[in-house]
Formats: C-alpha cells, structure tokens, sequence
C-alpha cells in the first residue's frame, strides 16, 4: 500500500463543540504545541488555537484529523509573515 504524503484532497473543517472539544480536519502537520496553545499548518493555512489545560486528543495522519481537548479560547488563521512571529514567541517562551 502506497503512503500519502500530500493530504490536499481532503477538506478543512472546525468543529467546536461546547468550547471544550476542537476538531480540525485537513491539517498538513502540528508545528508546536503545548497546554496553551496549538500552532498548526492545514490546507488553507496555519491556525493558531489558544486556551488553557490544551491536550491533543487524537491525531490522525492518513486523514488529516487532530482532535484537541481544554478551554478554547481563540481560533485564528495566521498569515505567512505572522506565523513565524508565533513561532519565535513560542520558542523564545519554552528557552527561557
């Protein structure tokens, strides 16, 4: 069976439930995380989640699905140029 490297067939969705449960489908990969945030690149972009108690439910690479748990407290698509600033912020907060 041959392996799909490029998910882009598949569609990009946000399913919020209750703002506790997070489902995000058509993601390329997760770029960093931790209890507070979740920085990942879909196919229409990156989005940038933040909350409190964040964990990653369930992550599903053949289909492109991540499943988060915590408080959501934002969701936000991210232009190029920002993303990089998110970045920066987050290793710069992890090397302190």
């Amino acid at each position: 069976m041959e392996k799909q490297d490029n998910i882009v067939g598949y569609t990009h969705g946000v399913n919020l439930v209750e703002r506790k449960n997070l489902l995000i489908t058509g993601v390329k990969k997760i770029e960093n995380f931790d209890t507070e945030q979740f920085l990942l690149e879909t196919n229409m972009g990156f989005v940038l989640v933040k909350g409190e108690d964040l964990e990653l439910i369930k992550l599903d690479t053949l289909q492109g699905n991540v499943s988060i748990r915590g408080m959501i407290k934002g969701i936000n698509y991210l232009e190029e140029g920002n993303k990089k600033t998110k970045e920066n912020s987050i290793f710069n907060r992890l090397f302190k």
